[in-house]
């Protein structure tokens, strides 16, 4: 974690010979590549990845990094879009397993409630110990409601509740033959949260999907039962989109079905009107969405496009071009 701080930001105690590494990269974001061609022999990066990704370290609450789990530029970029829309942390998660409420009552007795009902069942965000430590919803705001704060907001008495909600688990050796530690916290309370992926395509480039919803909490339980079934060293947190009943969005599996890579990045906040904004700025096409047509607002020039929303938004980023190459 320190190498990986300086390499991002520079340090100038470093040694005589060292004067190129002294300066940094003064970077935004970095990825780590980790598996397998590291983590077959050397301790994985999760700590690293877990801490810096948070609001908070050794040194109290500070900004938090953007370290991207296995190199993913694009997941990385969007946890960076999100991180300077809100301010605060990110979460990298795997889009790891859909469970029906068929599914979810078969293997632990029980019947979902709530926004898991409400969209046909949850997606499993879950991976290798990489997700920001304030994902576990135990920061609270002054009316006690727990949220990812903004990183300057974040108190001491966040930091501790955080910490003692996190252990720093054995890593599992049939996944990092080198070992290591992986954090393992669970999402605790309901939030309100929007995930995104960045994709890129051949002759396309950049396009953007975007499902705002809710974390979920579930009995310890039913979570546990649930949980064991990937991994139970890894952090854990069960996501119901907001659904619509039609196309991608009809259920939280046709949303799964349709995402575009095993990742996600996740933010706190329903922000996806912000993030489509944000994107027809740098010319970057939405090419899923579930966020109300009221919120959303595009430059009018999008208008000499037709009269599909999204297939505007596809033919003006192509007239225009992106805004930076």
């Amino acid at each position: 974690m320190v190498i990986i701080k300086d390499l991002m930001n520079g340090n100038e105690n470093l040694p005589e010979g060292c004067e190129e590494e002294k300066v940094g990269h003064n970077a935004i974001a970095a990825g780590f590549q980790g598996q397998r061609q590291w983590t077959d022999f050397y301790p994985n990066c999760d700590f690293p990845e877990a801490l810096l990704n948070t609001s908070f370290d050794w040194e109290g609450a500070r900004e938090p990094y953007i370290l991207a789990t296995e190199n993913d530029v694009l997941n990385g970029i969007g946890m960076l879009f999100m991180k300077l829309l809100t301010n605060r942390a990110q979460i990298f998660a795997d889009v790891r397993t859909y469970w029906s409420p068929e599914a979810i009552k078969k293997a632990t007795g029980y019947d979902v409630e709530g926004k898991a009902k409400d969209s046909d069942g949850i997606i499993h965000l879950i991976n290798s110990g990489a997700a920001c430590l304030d994902a576990c919803g135990l920061a609270k705001d002054e009316q006690g409601n727990p949220i990812m704060k903004e990183w300057w907001n974040v108190t001491e008495e966040d930091q501790e509740a955080i910490l003692n909600a996190t252990t720093w688990n054995p890593a599992d050796l049939g996944y990092f033959r080198g070992g290591g530690y992986s954090s393992r916290f669970i999402t605790e309370e309901q939030m309100p949260v929007t995930m995104i992926r960045l994709n890129l395509a051949k002759g396309l480039g950049p396009t953007i999907q975007i499902a705002e919803g809710w974390t979920v909490k579930l009995p310890n339980e039913v979570s546990d039962i649930l949980w064991k079934r990937t991994d139970y060293t890894w952090p854990c947190t069960w996501f119901a989109p907001r659904c619509t009943g039609e196309g991608v969005f009809k259920t939280a599996y046709d949303v799964m079905n349709n995402w575009g890579a095993n990742h996600g990045a996740i933010s706190y906040g329903h922000i996806g009107a912000d993030l489509i904004t944000l994107c027809s700025m740098l010319r970057i096409p939405v090419a899923m969405h579930n966020v109300p047509e009221d919120k959303i607002f595009r430059p009018s020039a999008w208008n000499a496009f037709g009269m599909d929303k999204e297939g505007q938004d596809y033919r003006a980023c192509a007239a225009y071009g992106p805004m930076y190459k």
